[in-house]
């Protein structure tokens, strides 16, 4: 027997047969984008990303993020466009989920990044560190790949305004603590310099940026990635990185368990005893010695740094957004945005 339905029925049908897809989908973790589509709640991060694939990029880079979601620039329903919401929860999965417009939902990957793509009439502002004349964005892109500092770029159209930008893409642990039964460190394919320290010797002023380190070295490291920085000082008792720019003077002065130092680009690798690198962990497991857990990290192309528990005998695998992130994304008239070509590995 033929069973009819009146016009309004079948869009209903159409309706839920898209939603109840959209969760069978998502709950096999499939890593295409779901178009509105939204897993509210659950965030453990908001930062600023130009499109869904962006997001997805970052999330799959954060050690604890497990879904995303992302409000997009034609979102009728949420004024909070260009925001990449990361989520997790302890069963891996969205507890809710329902259709948003304008907002786009996904899941972790684990491949690279391409950021090839570039955006019109977006802006990326702020984190600028150098600007030049260029032809148009083609070659302001080119400009920014052939810039070791350079991650993204704003290319203004009709007055040729070629802005390099730029974004930590070394890793910085979010926290350094004091703990008696620590070793922590970094994979020894992490950036690292020479010992060129002068101890006991405070930089004062022209402070850029204040950042947790857990070391003189590490702090170098830290002036070494940053376009701006021409010298740093270390308080030991804070584990505080102070950056400064002042290319014309430098006026040391002594300064009891702080020590100070130039950029450099040589490799150095040092375990840290007594210090602890909590959170960003992406797995652990059990090992007899810190020796171990160092080229445990080393061997995991996931890993940035680690933390091994000498009286329980865990090592613990960590890692941090280390990708290009504008610090802001906006909306503006004759202004193209896009990102280094070079290849950015998670």
């Amino acid at each position: 027997m033929l069973i009819s339905f009146s016009r309004g029925t079948w869009h209903l049908i159409f309706v839920l047969m898209l939603i109840l897809g959209k969760i069978f989908f998502s709950s096999g973790c499939d890593p295409g984008l779901l178009l509105d589509w939204d897993f509210p709640g659950s965030d453990i991060k908001t930062l600023f990303s130009p499109d869904a694939e962006h997001c997805q990029h970052l999330c799959t880079q954060e050690a604890s993020c497990l879904f995303w979601a992302f409000i997009g620039p034609y979102c009728m329903v949420d004024n909070r466009h260009y925001h990449c919401f990361l989520k997790a929860t302890p069963s891996g999965k969205p507890e809710k989920q329902n259709p948003k417009q304008g907002t786009t939902a996904g899941y972790s990957l684990k491949s690279s990044p391409s950021l090839s793509k570039v955006y019109e009439d977006v802006d990326f502002p702020g984190a600028d560190y150098r600007a030049l004349f260029t032809a148009d964005y083609q070659a302001c892109q080119k400009a920014c790949t052939e810039d070791p500092f350079c991650q993204f770029f704003t290319f203004i159209n009709g007055k040729y305004k070629c802005h390099l930008k730029y974004s930590w893409s070394v890793a910085r642990t979010p926290a350094v603590t004091a703990v008696a039964d620590r070793i922590s460190g970094f994979s020894r394919c992490h950036p690292s310099c020479q010992q060129t320290l002068f101890p006991n010797i405070n930089f004062p002023g022209s402070d850029i940026e204040v950042h947790q380190a857990g070391s003189p070295e590490l702090c170098q490291v830290l002036c070494s990635a940053h376009p701006k920085c021409t010298y740093f000082s270390f308080v030991s008792n804070e584990f505080k990185c102070y950056l400064k720019n002042n290319p014309n003077t430098m006026a040391p002065k002594d300064g009891i368990g702080i020590t100070s130092g130039l950029p450099s680009r040589s490799c150095h690798v040092k375990m840290y005893e007594g210090v602890d690198f909590p959170n960003s962990d992406i797995r652990y497991f059990s090992l007899n010695v810190a020796e171990s857990c160092e080229n445990a990290c080393t061997s995991d192309p996931n890993c940035q740094f680690y933390s091994f528990i000498t009286t329980s005998r865990l090592c613990y695998l960590k890692r941090v957004i280390t990708m290009p992130a504008p610090p802001k994304v906006m909306n503006l008239a004759n202004v193209v945005s896009g990102f280094s070509l070079r290849n950015y590995f998670l």
